[in-house]
């Protein structure tokens, strides 16, 4: 297989919208609502990144390139969505379909995104995940340090996140470089 991290392009849409709406359904039952789970469409998501790669912010869209085998994962960060982190970057997605999880692929996209920051200026960066959710741990694998906790109203539940951070992102890359990683 030949894979390739890129720059997301508006083509990507629908590769991007399967994998979205497929590791939603493996990852989230009995985290999100059912009901919110079985209504994602391919459709109505291919056509929200389309907007979203049309008109980016100041930040990434990633996808993970296998070539023949179409999109298998994807990411996108940018400047905090948070009023009182102005400054820090945030991982707003990462995504890698199932049968593809545990090749690699998280790491890639994780390590081009928080580059993709770095050269934005931002000297930390951010991400929630369900509290429930096992991809946590892989978080902590990569250097992540729990942070923060909230609840957030989200489909008609009140789910629980925590926030993982990278404090100091220059020298979380130089890391990952001496030890060839990134």
């Amino acid at each position: 297989m030949s894979l390739r991290i890129r720059s997301a392009r508006p083509s990507d849409s629908i590769g991007i919208a399967k994998v979205h709406v497929e590791t939603w359904r493996l990852a989230y039952p009995g985290l999100v609502p059912d009901r919110h789970l079985l209504s994602l469409s391919v459709e109505i998501q291919a056509e929200r990144w389309r907007r979203l790669i049309r008109e980016p912010i100041d930040g990434d869209t990633l996808v993970a390139d296998g070539g023949r085998d179409g999109i298998l994962g994807f990411g996108s960060s940018g400047p905090s969505r948070r009023r009182e982190d102005p400054a820090k970057g945030e991982i707003y997605t990462l995504y890698v379909a199932g049968d593809h999880q545990g090749l690699g692929l998280g790491r890639a996209l994780l390590t081009a995104l928080l580059r993709g920051l770095h050269r934005r200026g931002y000297a930390d960066a951010f991400l929630w995940v369900l509290a429930r959710n096992p991809s946590r741990f892989f978080y902590e694998a990569m250097g992540g340090q729990l942070a923060g906790l909230q609840r957030e109203a989200f489909a008609g539940a009140l789910l629980e996140e925590e926030a993982y951070r990278w404090s100091d992102l220059a020298d979380w890359l130089t890391a990952r470089s001496k030890s060839g990683e990134g």
